[in-house]
């Protein structure tokens, strides 16, 4: 069983930035693959980025965000730089077992946390 807790969302300005952590428990960390998921209003969620053996982004977020880890405190983090309005959203950390690679289809992860939400304004 693995427990994730999300911090670090707010409001900002659009250009802005926030730093998002994702606090993991039960498990060895190292060995599970973490991402981060966002859903708007109306929308259905969708993939922004995983770590794993290595990292993948979704297209759109490539330059703006870095999803990084520490795996001495069990934490993934994903750094977000020159907001816009349309990162609006409830950001969701997720975990994913025995695999060292990530997927961008949320039914393939096994946890997930509660989320945090971003709001940009304009």
């Amino acid at each position: 069983q693995v427990q994730l807790v999300e911090s670090g969302g707010g409001l900002v300005q659009a250009g802005g930035s926030l730093r998002l952590s994702c606090a993991a428990s039960g498990r060895a960390f190292r060995s599970i693959v973490m991402a981060w998921f966002r859903q708007a209003p109306g929308k259905e969620r969708e993939f922004v980025a995983w770590s794993g053996r290595s990292t993948n982004y979704v297209d759109f977020v490539k330059d703006r965000f870095t999803i990084s880890r520490d795996n001495a405190k069990n934490t993934v983090y994903l750094q977000m730089n020159s907001l816009k309005p349309d990162d609006t959203a409830v950001y969701y950390c997720a975990a994913r077992q025995g695999t060292d690679y990530g997927g961008s289809n949320p039914d393939e992860y096994d946890y997930w946390g509660q989320g945090t939400q971003v709001t940009v304004s304009s």
